[in-house]
């Protein structure tokens, strides 16, 4: 008899779950640890004062009383909810304790969080006011409320300045928005295949679920006493790494972006307090490895043993790169986590377990696993019907993770009904766009069905990139593409050719345009063509133009100009310095051809990154160089790190050159065995005679 064949639908476990707003948890929480420290903000400088500290009882009042106001305020100037209903204000701010409590504040006052991140360009930034209708911007004090183009704003000295006399206790429903009804609690923007971005509205109850389902899986031990909460506010993976340890009743450190950016000073954070966990990107996870192997010589004294729980999300993760891991770590110790996911499905949708080298050895990708609860995943063909088992379909996600859909209803194709759902929680599909297969119970991760990226745990759109490329006045034609995605070498590279009648511009003259009009990781490389190469067929050849581009950066071909480096501002006793840092940036960036290396030169501005500034350091030690890492990356040019390093240099140097002149230096003292001790006699000019039993 055949067997019927297995089809690609994967349930996750079923959790009990009763829906309710997540300030009531954190309501709950004070009431149980009311002197608690509920947030920390650490600079992450070794030489600066102790850490700001905020208690669970401060936090939630000094929310209620910005509740109340922020009610105050809508209700004065009768400020109406947006199309799809919803209470939504911007949030324009720094990480600091101030920003979590003011994200706790439009909880409790029954609107949606937006965040704005400070770096977003003006363009990006009006888009999102305009569809998404903040009733308010509440902002740090050092942006500029024009920014906002009109869209009533608070700073932040306003909002706890005009709220100090108000009311502390908690908020009843019926003196919130919309009577306490709160549905939505946070909207995220993503990049949008359209070429413009949308809005994920993300409801209370499914952010619930997401959390639910992390605290049975990775529960809090006994002696987890703080999380850390460094991910950017407009990532989604910033909702569960900030709130889930808050609605247990650990304390949280705020991390600056400054500290996130640099792996030494990011290390010492985490061995601080002792973190057990983190949440990354695998870019971020392969800076902290090769940083960690950098700085940890001696095997018995490894950094970061306390944190036991790695997740990696937002990006592919390779198999080499996991690998790596418990090259480092402790198998059966030390646990790496591939979540996938995406903003729709509040960040993770299913996670896998990463245990040993030998079991990544069976496969080829790390799998992407299985559902978290209460979620389905089907795996369906065109015409939307679950693939056999081992085939390739298309991967759709159902159950309590799903958003409410996008600002404005835009995309609804996204959002479909369940044809396949027997429960009313599964009503619902969410078409990610991405190709999987399952194997062996497993979820296979196969690619995109369309041109999206990942580029540091942010989900980029080509096309959005290319429409703005485009609008760009001198531009004809433009191709934008990914090199090598989810690659050490990853690039977003914008192919351009130029008017007939444009006038001269440079590349990097391009690239400064478009900084003004994209966010930093979406900006290209630009690299301007003579001709667009195309097939028979009349369409772009763009694996001819990934090839030109890999053969110009490679050297290969003769393609390549001899890196330009100028000497000009460089004192004479540091040119031989110089030459080893130039040469050395030039090979890890792969940009000289573009730009002159000088001491004027920002490493970043070339195209630096977290990433490559390890591998930078890394080769000038080989060569000699005691550079730090935080030396390096405040560097605010290559004349600086010039300075630094042969001011390093010379003091190895300095301390070489001394043991050889003095070898006796270099002598182990070893203690005397007991059969060696001899009596001395020393002899004193009073003439008194005293003996002395010598022991080494």
């Amino acid at each position: 008899m055949l067997a019927l064949p297995q089809l690609s639908i994967v349930k996750g476990l079923q959790q009990d779950y009763v829906p309710r707003g997540l300030h009531r948890i954190i309501e709950e929480q004070q009431l149980r640890h009311a002197d608690s420290v509920a947030l920390i903000y650490d600079h992450g400088q070794e030489e600066s004062s102790a850490a700001s500290q905020s208690t669970y009882r401060h936090m939630n009042e000094s929310a209620n009383r910005a509740a109340r106001l922020l009610v105050e305020e809508a209700q004065r100037c009768f400020l109406q909810p947006n199309n799809d209903g919803d209470f939504i204000l911007a949030v324009c701010m720094q990480p600091s304790e101030a920003l979590v409590t003011t994200l706790l504040a439009i909880w409790k006052a029954g609107g949606a969080y937006l965040p704005i991140d400070p770096s977003f360009p003006a363009n990006r930034v009006h888009h999102i006011l305009l569809e998404a209708r903040p009733i308010l911007v509440l902002r740090d004090d050092d942006i500029d409320a024009q920014r906002f183009q009109g869209t009533p704003t608070l700073s932040l000295t306003e909002l706890y300045a005009k709220s100090l006399q108000l009311s502390g206790s908690n908020l009843l429903s019926e003196e919130m928005l919309r009577g306490g009804n709160e549905h939505i609690a946070i909207v995220l923007y993503t990049s949008g295949s359209t070429g413009v971005p949308k809005g994920v509205r993300l409801p209370h109850e499914n952010i619930l679920n997401r959390l639910q389902w992390q605290w049975a899986t990775f529960p809090y031990t006994a002696n987890e006493q703080v999380g850390v909460f460094k991910t950017a506010l407009t990532f989604v993976d910033s909702v569960a790494e900030l709130w889930g340890p808050l609605m247990c009743g650990l304390s949280i450190v705020v991390v600056p972006k400054a500290v996130t950016k640099d792996p030494h000073r990011l290390v010492s954070l985490l061995e601080k307090y002792k973190i057990r966990r983190l949440v990354l990107v695998p870019t971020l996870l392969r800076s902290l490895l090769m940083y960690l192997n950098m700085e940890t010589p001696d095997p018995g004294q490894k950094l970061l043993h306390n944190l036991q729980i790695w997740v990696c999300s937002g990006e592919p993760l390779v198999v080499p790169l996991a690998s790596s891991f418990f090259d480092y770590f402790d198998e059966g110790v030390h646990r790496l986590y591939n979540f996938y996911g995406s903003t729709e499905v509040m960040g993770d949708v299913t996670y896998f377990a990463c245990e040993s080298k030998k079991q990544l050895s069976m496969y080829d990708n790390v799998p992407i696993g299985v559902p978290v609860s209460n979620t389905v995943i089907y795996l369906l063909d065109a015409d939307y019907r679950p693939v056999k088992n081992g085939e390739i379909g298309e991967i759709f996600a159902s159950g309590l993770n799903l958003a409410a859909g996008y600002v404005n209803g835009r995309d609804p194709e996204r959002f479909l009904e369940n044809p396949l759902a027997v429960e009313k929680k599964y009503a619902r599909l969410y078409r990610t766009g991405d190709y999987g297969s399952l194997k062996n119970g497993n979820i296979m991760y196969e690619g995109r069905t369309d041109s999206q990226v990942k580029i540091r745990g942010h989900r980029v759109d080509l096309s959005e990139v290319e429409k703005i490329v485009a609008e760009l006045p001198l531009v004809e034609k433009a191709i934008v593409l990914c090199y090598r995605a989810g690659h050490v070498d990853q690039a977003i590279l914008a192919f351009v050719k130029l008017r007939d009648d444009s006038p001269v511009v440079t590349e990097m003259q391009l690239e400064g345009r478009l900084k003004d009009k994209l966010a930093d990781y979406m900006t290209p490389q630009v690299i301007i063509l003579e001709h667009v190469p195309l097939l028979v067929n009349g369409k772009v050849d763009r694996q001819a133009l990934l090839k030109t581009y890999e053969m110009a950066n490679n050297d290969q071909g003769g393609s390549a100009s001899v890196p330009d480096f100028d000497y000009s501002h460089v004192p004479e006793e540091l040119k031989l310095t110089a030459r080893d840092l130039f040469e050395t940036v030039s090979t890890v960036i792969g940009r000289s051809r573009r730009a002159t290396l000088s001491a004027h030169s920002n490493f970043y501005d070339l195209g630096g990154n977290s990433l490559n500034s390890i591998f930078t350091v890394t080769l000038l030690r080989e060569k000699g160089y005691k550079i730090g890492i935080s030396d390096f990356i405040a560097a605010k040019n290559l004349g600086e790190i010039i300075e630094k390093m042969a001011s390093n240099h010379d003091a190895v140097q300095l301390e070489e050159e001394t043991l050889n002149a003095c070898p006796h230096l270099q002598m182990e003292a070893v203690l005397l065995q007991e059969a060696h001790h001899q009596p001395v006699t020393l002899s004193y000019p009073v003439s008194t005679t005293k003996a002395i039993w010598s022991n080494g």
